[in-house]
């Protein structure tokens, strides 16, 4: 009762920080808070924390205590949740597929609803400050002496640059991989990455509105030389703005995909240059509007200091399984204390390869089964991930039992998933549909529901595998165990595969799925293990101890370096650049110290258990199985695809289960055609035989966008709906029906 009472009150706080820093942009633009905001910075002036310490308690502090409060909620959040019989109308509703399109993917009605929210905010932000404006329109007594429709134009032009500044307040967030928010509602970094995407162009297009009315401005008045080039001491400093503006161009069109999918490394590298951005962003507006959007910026930086830390120790990869498709399957070690959940994704840096590109993977192993390594499985259709196909290639093919003397350094930074296994212990029965190398992360699914440690998970699953050619059945080699016990009580797997690019074979699956190379390697004496990404509790006090630090250190060299006012006056104001660069000292200061604490407590930690690895608890798995008659049951189709309706339709007829979890994995058209037939069937419109068969209630939605970029990186997707389907439902409905004839 205690833990649900603290569950209880830590949402509480979270939300209610929530509403508190959207109600503050809310207000921002009012002249109710700009008078109220006068006059309380007027009385913090003579204080000890000064205005800019007013400021980064009212605009910075409310959703970093947010965060903090997060991570708190999820070390005390149980890993398993009881399942669940009945779920909330208006979840359900919510969750429902609504648009499927080929531009924006899938988008469920509370991804639609919470964009229609931010859109108003921004429409209501731009009216309430150009009305403002434009009620006090004096034109020919402005600076620059302009007409009506030029002063117009003008303080539109500044209005587009606040715009940009909210979307500027949440374009890190998305892409932070181990941020709560995330992680409390179930929402993956793939997932998360699209939001970041569209909140960058939304943010450059806004910022170009808004340099390119100003310059137009400017040079109608003749003033463009005099002005472009300016570096004021107080207000806004434009050349700063301007750098800032075309540094997020180059960062913005180096991220098309056709630049990313063909010169990863261009994009890699300039997505770099936004510490460049920030500066002079920070430059360009002064410190009140840059601790709005510090929250952001500044659980990022801290994020990424845990990341490098994470990942400085080098490992070795223990082994490696190369598959005929041309994908390997690299084992790599981790410390036994290390758990992460299903569709859980890895960062991996081979030194030998690339010194600073990294690469994220689905992990296709269960932490659940295998305590010392996790393995990831790797398609092979890049620059960079072929350099490690043919790296792994050029080995020799050994004995279990013997080594070779080459060593392969990796860094891994991860794992990143789901903050619990809700999503499996909830259903009855599982569908799982996949599509090329999306089957990896059910591989990881499928052993953690087979281990028997679990308490909670459906007993009825099928695996529908479409591929274009047989050689990929071999990549269900890990699952093996787990495709001949068909029949057990409490765990039955069915599979069906499609090949849709070969009419016939006379290989069957039993000969296909042991078509597997295994390399092993020599780890060296000593390394040291993955370890993981910290405790909840670990990263809310050290975002807690920095904010501390920095709110400290700024406050204090506000004091030093610049004069304390007796009296509180408006007129008076400090060198704007030297406020921005107390700012900046103050926070890579508070970075330094906080980067040093932490990396000598995690050294410290890494050397006591630096140990020699020991791989033969993973030769057992890679060793080859004999034939079994049992994986030949299975269905295999050739030349043909899998009819969706047909399936969805006798599947919950086969498990007799109430609750049916639907995940896809795979191609992009593949996903959108499962979606469509959700959301069709959501809405009353799948024929007339479906409709007496299913009742369709989707529950979740989460989309994974899969991109394949030049070094073989593949993001997968993954769909969660529930198929409702009792008897006791299908009887009502045939009476309700017949009443209705009648």
């Amino acid at each position: 009762m205690a833990k649900s009472f603290l569950l209880l009150l830590l949402k509480f706080l979270m939300i209610l920080l929530a509403i508190v820093w959207a109600s503050i942009w809310v207000m921002k633009p009012t002249q109710i808070w700009t008078r109220k905001w006068k006059e309380a910075e007027e009385a913090a002036r003579t204080t000890v924390f000064g205005s800019s310490g007013l400021d980064f308690v009212v605009y910075s502090f409310p959703i970093i205590l947010c965060v903090m409060i997060g991570f708190v909620y999820l070390h005390f959040k149980p890993q398993e949740q009881r399942r669940r019989r009945k779920w909330p109308s208006l979840i359900s509703s919510l969750s429902n597929p609504i648009i499927v399109n080929r531009f924006v993917g899938v988008l469920s009605a509370m991804e639609v609803v919470v964009i229609f929210i931010f859109i108003i905010f921004l429409a209501w932000s731009f009216y309430v400050r150009v009305s403002n404006d434009f009620k006090k329109m004096m034109p020919a007594k402005s600076l620059m002496k302009l007409t009506t429709w030029q002063y117009m134009m003008f303080r539109s032009a500044t209005r587009f640059g606040l715009l940009a500044e909210a979307c500027l307040a949440l374009l890190l967030f998305p892409i932070m991989r181990g941020v709560t928010v995330f992680q409390l509602f179930g929402i993956q970094f793939e997932t998360s990455v699209r939001y970041h995407i569209w909140l960058g162009t939304m943010m450059l297009s806004f910022a170009t509105l808004h340099g390119a009315g100003t310059l137009f401005i400017w040079g109608i008045k003749n003033m463009l030389q005099d002005e472009i080039f300016q570096w004021q001491k107080t207000g806004r400093i434009y050349l700063a703005g301007e750098i800032s503006l075309v540094v997020g161009l180059v960062i913005w069109i180096t991220s098309f995909p056709q630049v990313r999918r063909k010169r990863f490394e261009i994009f890699y590298y300039t997505h770099h240059l936004y510490i460049i951005f920030i500066i002079f962003f920070l430059f360009h507006t002064g410190d009140r509007h840059f601790y709005m959007v510090l929250p952001a910026i500044f659980i990022f930086v801290i994020e990424r200091l845990l990341r490098i830390i994470q990942s400085w120790p080098e490992t070795c990869i223990l082994s490696a399984r190369i598959f005929p498709l041309k994908a390997i399957e690299v084992i790599l070690p981790k410390e036994p204390g290390l758990k992460y959940t299903p569709t859980s994704i890895i960062f991996i840096k081979i030194p030998s390869i690339s010194k600073f590109q990294w690469h994220s993977f689905s992990i296709a192993s269960s932490s659940m089964v295998d305590d010392d390594t996790m393995s990831i499985i790797i398609k092979c259709d890049g620059s960079w991930t072929n350099s490690l196909y043919n790296m792994i290639q050029e080995m020799p093919i050994v004995g279990p039992a013997q080594k070779t003397q080459r060593c392969i350094p990796v860094s891994v930074e991860g794992p990143y998933g789901p903050a619990s296994t809700d999503f499996l212990s909830k259903y009855d029965s599982l569908l799982l549909v996949a599509g090329g190398i999306g089957v990896t992360p059910f591989l990881s699914i499928l052993q953690e529901i087979s281990s028997a440690r679990r308490k909670t998970f459906p007993t009825k699953i099928q695996l529908v595998y479409i591929m274009k050619k047989s050689n990929s059945i071999s990549i269900l080699n890990p699952i093996v165990p787990l495709l001949t016990n068909t029949s057990t009580k409490e765990f039955n797997l069915k599979l069906k595969i499609y090949v849709t690019q070969e009419t016939q074979s006379s290989a069957t699956i039993s000969e296909t799925i042991h078509q597997v190379e295994t390399v092993h390697f020599e780890t060296g004496h000593v390394t040291c293990s993955p370890n993981g990404y910290g405790s909840p509790l670990l990263k809310a006090s050290i975002i807690g101890f920095t904010s501390f630090l920095f709110f400290l250190l700024s406050v204090t060299f506000s004091h030093v370096f610049l004069p304390w006012p007796k009296k509180a006056s408006a007129k008076q104001k400090n060198t704007s650049s030297f406020v921005d660069l107390i700012i900046i000292f103050a926070f890579f200061l508070s970075i330094i110290i906080i980067s040093i604490l932490v990396f000598s407590v995690f050294r410290f930690k890494s050397l006591k258990k630096q140990h020699r690895l020991m791989d033969h608890g993973k030769e057992m798995r890679a060793s080859s199985f004999q034939s079994n008659p049992n994986l030949d049951e299975h269905e295999l189709h050739f030349g043909a695809r899998p009819d969706f309706h047909d399936i969805f339709t006798k599947f919950p007829n086969e498990t007799g289960g109430s609750y049916v979890g639907v995940l896809v994995c795979g191609p992009e058209k593949m996903k959108e055609s499962i979606a469509s037939i959700c959301r069709l069937s959501c809405q009353g419109y799948i024929t007339a035989a479906a409709r007496d068969e299913l009742n369709f209630s989707s529950e979740l939605l989460h989309i994974l966008a899969k991109d394949k970029c030049a070094t073989g990186m593949v993001i997968v997707l993954r769909i969660e709906m529930v198929i409702k389907n009792t008897k006791s439902e299908r009887s009502k409905k045939k009476k309700n029906q017949q009443r209705r004839g009648r």
